[in-house]
């Protein structure tokens, strides 16, 4: 018999850098969840990861206080950022472009993003990645 579900807690933190301080402690501490055990799992998990990454995590907490956690794959908005190498989007994307990408790099991206998208297939899941990119004021080139 499964257990039964008393919440689930949603997050973005980064890869290794997990502590008791905001965002997880107060999120884990209202559902009286071992927040040191969490910490330690989670840093264990994405300890593989490159510095700095931001993970999504879903934290899934039982009645009996046990817990168990999803990792997503790291944001779109994050991948772009890395990949066309600047520290953040457009305040005016429509008028302020802030940086290029390629069609090559949107699918590298797209097939990353694949398992967490809302897509059937990779031309989908580049529409996507291509929307959020022109969102940041991203300049979309050919190869």
């Amino acid at each position: 018999m499964s257990k039964e579900v008393a919440a689930r807690i949603k997050l973005q933190i980064v890869a290794g850098q997990a502590s008791p301080a905001p965002p997880v402690g107060p999120a884990l501490g209202q559902h009286n969840v071992n927040i040191m055990d969490f910490v330690r799992q989670f840093n264990e998990k994405t300890s593989r990861l490159e510095e700095g990454t931001v993970v999504p995590v879903v934290i899934t907490v039982f009645k009996d206080k046990s817990f168990v956690f999803d990792l997503k794959t790291p944001p779109a908005s994050y991948l772009l950022k890395k990949a066309a190498g600047i520290a953040k989007g457009s305040g005016a994307p429509n008028k302020e472009k802030v940086g290029k990408i390629t069609q090559k790099q949107i699918e590298d991206i797209a097939r990353l993003k694949m398992p967490d998208l809302n897509a059937y297939d990779l031309e989908t899941a580049k529409r996507i990645i291509e929307g959020t990119a022109k969102n940041m004021g991203l300049e979309i080139v050919s190869e």
